[in-house]
């Protein structure tokens, strides 16, 4: 969740009732500090969404077909990537110890009243847009843990790769996957933010949820749709990593654009 003053919060909303989602996205369009970029109506989906937007904020149903609300914060929190703010919604009352165990930022009872959401905007307004609740600069790097070298497995081997020669990282299904120049193999760091503690802080960047990048070994900067970007990296492939939205401004201040 990052803090943002004078920006609107990237939103998805996720809901199986049609009428329902069309309801509350009309009622958010009276708030210019929510920017919905992205609907779910189902639980599978809703993880594949903020896993695609990496929205900020998400108005999450909690019974939803194929995976219900806190099913989908579950999945998010077993995937080790950043979590968005959750405001839970519900026509059940019951949920609320749960809403309070997963630390959802609010609770909403279906129908949404108009009043109740704006009292909820408010809340999400003081925590994610003031400016005593922008995000902390990261704590000074420990030199003793930043490690030149890492060992990378590959076709049976245990190469020593020297982490300059690393050009990305990358998590699928819980595995870590490292492209260097000459090798391609995973690491048995368990999450990407082990990984990059274990990194110079000043090189590797965490451009999206499920990549670690090497500022060096970018190519090339390429425009996105709606003002955001991905990155050519210097492999053989010129693989393409996108920036997540919460990254941009961070790209733009490491580039110049």
């Amino acid at each position: 969740m990052n803090g943002r003053q004078g920006l609107a919060i990237p939103t998805v909303l996720a809901d199986d009732e049609a009428p329902a989602l069309d309801e509350l996205a009309f009622l958010l369009g009276d708030y210019p500090e929510i920017e919905i970029v992205g609907r779910a109506q189902n639980g599978p989906e809703a993880v594949q969404r903020i896993e695609e937007l990496e929205p900020d904020l998400v108005f999450l149903d909690v019974q939803m077909p194929g995976l219900d609300g806190l099913g989908v914060i579950n999945k998010l929190k077993a995937g080790g990537g950043p979590l968005p703010a959750f405001v839970l919604c519900t026509a059940f009352e019951q949920y609320a110890l749960e809403a309070f165990r997963v630390e959802a930022l609010d609770y909403l009872l279906k129908p949404v009243e108009k009043d109740r959401l704006a009292l909820t905007v408010e809340r999400v307004r003081r925590t994610m847009l003031e400016p005593a609740q922008m995000e902390p600069a990261p704590p000074p790097p420990n030199p003793q843990a930043v490690r030149s070298r890492l060992l990378v497995k590959s076709a049976g081997r245990h190469l020593i790769v020297d982490s300059s020669d690393v050009i990305y990282a990358t998590i699928e299904d819980g595995l870590i996957t490292v492209v260097a120049s000459n090798v391609t193999g995973q690491v048995n760091y368990k999450t990407i933010e082990e990984l990059q503690s274990n990194l110079d802080p000043a090189r590797f960047w965490r451009a999206h949820r499920s990549y670690l990048v090497n500022i060096d070994r970018i190519r090339e900067v390429i425009p996105w749709f709606k003002s955001s970007y991905q990155l050519r990296m210097d492999d053989k492939k010129g693989t393409e990593i996108p920036v997540s939205r919460v990254q941009t401004r961070r790209l733009r201040e490491l580039f110049k654009l």
